[in-house]
């Protein structure tokens, strides 16, 4: 029991666990006793202790085995198409007056279409993601780009409200896999010692994305008009399409196990000896199959690379696969992560809708492009955030990896929720109490950025425990974790009518607290977590449901 986590006396390998250091080699769980340690791969440089984790195959063309810059490239284009997406959502919100003026509506009917966007957001994500199991990354981030690219110039040539509306909800579909499908790249590229860091860059796209996207955009409204914000954009996806298209291979790859690493799913105990013997006889035959022996895959050209169509990716029902994120919901580390998602994410986009009306009114009085500078402050606290959250989970990871003598556990991931706990009860309730005691605007604008970078250690810690946890359902997961966005939807929906009935205080007062209390459900899944993964690998049922090839 490290560390307080319970350990689980069912299973040999429980999904998950991983075997990451050399150290205590006298002290190897059974389940790789009997492997040779060269067989093993182990990373470079200064992790070269380490046993990577998955193991990749031996083909040029298996994406743990690019380049190291070829992996970055990857990453730095859909994380920028990431930011410029989370841009696009509460980018209008500094002139909401205005704009709501501008289109003869009233600024409750304009919150309501941002509304109706974060829901296509989360309706969408359980068309674009199932699909991207099926047949592959690369082609929904094609079809997401020129969806992007395709509403951004209808919004800038809209001039009244119905088709203005409907340019906001046929983007939801386009920004959806930007909201999700990044992660499940980002868990096909790197390793599990390097997930964590990838993870905060794709937060530092997506979260300065939001705040920095209102901040400029607070300009555009004021000295050129709203509809050149999606004009802008329009530019933006230009670009990143070509990039998209010319840059970004299919990074799916369906890799031949080679050996007990943690996505092997060992669903019955093993009781004898004998049969234990047995086991590790075939693991270590697995490994010299594939490690010594058989030809290698050539390595494909560069135009092979770029085909948009290259294949199936799973052979089970499709029905199964639009199935699965309702059923991953279930599972305890999911739900958990949507909590925690959830909750800390609406809650921030309840900033980008209220901003707009908080501040343009007494006592602040504040001009369009003045509401758009309050976004600075998340704009900053997000980036060191960004700097600081993805290095130091990291660092933990492997910390406690080997003071727990080399096993590594993805609940070592959790301790990262204590910063964002604290980030976030400064945040929401100073927020709250700042704006109804009318102090200076430095402390509502303080406590909106520390909301923000609450958000960016949550999610640090969420994602890279799903990665790690149900590396084979990253899909299904993060989709799972996105239907928070019917939740957003409904705040969102009528949040301003809620302020102006009860006020700030009471409003963000019950926010804050409900933050608290998911991110309270972490005490419990750090010491049950383990248990809790190998239920749900041992259950035959889920099993069945979630085998890519039946």
């Amino acid at each position: 029991m490290p560390f307080g986590i319970r350990d689980c006396k069912m299973m040999e390998v429980v999904p998950g666990t991983a075997f990451m250091s050399d150290r205590d080699a006298d002290e190897l769980p059974p389940e790789f006793s009997s492997i040779p340690r060269e067989l093993l791969k182990h990373g470079k440089g200064r992790y070269k202790n380490i046993i990577l984790v998955p193991q990749p195959s031996d083909s040029p063309n298996d994406p743990l085995n690019w380049p190291q810059w070829k992996k970055e490239l990857v990453l730095f284009i859909v994380g920028l198409s990431a930011a410029v997406v989370g841009a696009y959502g509460p980018m209008l919100s500094p002139g909401f007056v205005e704009i709501a003026a501008n289109l003869d509506i009233t600024v409750e009917v304009l919150a309501q279409s941002t509304a109706w966007l974060i829901l296509m957001i989360g309706l969408g994500l359980f068309l674009t993601n199932p699909l991207a199991k099926i047949i592959g990354r690369r082609p929904v981030y094609i079809l997401a780009i020129v969806i992007m690219f395709a509403t951004s110039i209808w919004g800038a040539a809209v001039k009244e409200y119905n088709s203005f509306l409907g340019s906001r909800i046929v983007a939801g579909v386009g920004m959806a896999p930007y909201e999700v499908l990044v992660q499940c790249t980002i868990g096909d590229l790197y390793f599990v010692h390097e997930r964590a860091t990838r993870i905060a860059v794709w937060n530092l796209f997506l979260l300065t994305g939001i705040s920095g996207g209102a901040l400029i955009a607070g300009y555009i409204i004021e000295y050129d008009g709203y509809q050149w914000t999606f004009g802008v954009c329009a530019i933006l996806f230009g670009i990143l399409m070509l990039a998209v298209i010319f840059l970004v291979p299919e990074t799916a790859y369906r890799r031949p196990p080679v050996g007990p690493m943690p996505e092997t799913i060992q669903t019955k105990a093993i009781d004898t000896d004998e049969e234990k013997a047995t086991s590790n006889e075939k693991e270590q035959a697995t490994v010299i199959t594939t490690q010594g022996g058989g030809e290698v895959e050539k390595k494909m050209t560069c135009w092979q690379s770029l085909r948009i169509f290259s294949g199936r990716y799973t052979y089970a029902p499709i029905w199964k696969i639009f199935l699965r994120p309702v059923v991953l919901l279930f599972y305890p580390a999911v739900f958990w992560a949507f909590l925690i998602y959830g909750t800390t994410l609406t809650w921030i986009v309840v900033f980008s809708v209220v901003n707009g009306v908080i501040f343009v009114q007494p006592p602040y009085n504040f001009s369009i492009s003045q509401t758009g500078l309050i976004s600075l402050s998340p704009f900053v606290m997000t980036a060191i955030g960004e700097m600081i959250s993805g290095p130091l989970n990291d660092w933990i990871c492997l910390y406690l990896a080997r003071k727990n003598r080399g096993i590594y556990e993805p609940e070592f991931r959790l301790p990262l929720i204590v910063v964002a706990v604290i980030f976030g009860t400064v945040g929401f309730f100073g927020f709250g109490a700042t704006v109804q005691y009318q102090t200076h605007w430095a402390g509502p604008v303080l406590c909106f950025g520390f909301a923000n970078i609450s958000l960016v250690f949550a999610s640090t810690c969420v994602f890279g425990y799903v990665v790690d946890s149900y590396r084979a359902l990253n899909e299904e997961a993060f989709v799972a974790i996105n239907a928070r966005n019917l939740l957003t939807f409904g705040l969102t929906y009528f949040v301003n009518d809620w302020l102006s009935e009860q006020g700030p205080l009471i409003v963000f007062s019950i926010l804050g607290a409900l933050f608290l209390a998911v991110c309270a459900l972490t005490i419990p899944l750090w010491i049950w977590g383990k248990k809790f993964r190998s239920f749900t690998a041992r259950n035959e049922w889920l099993q069945r449901f979630m085998d890519d090839d039946s």
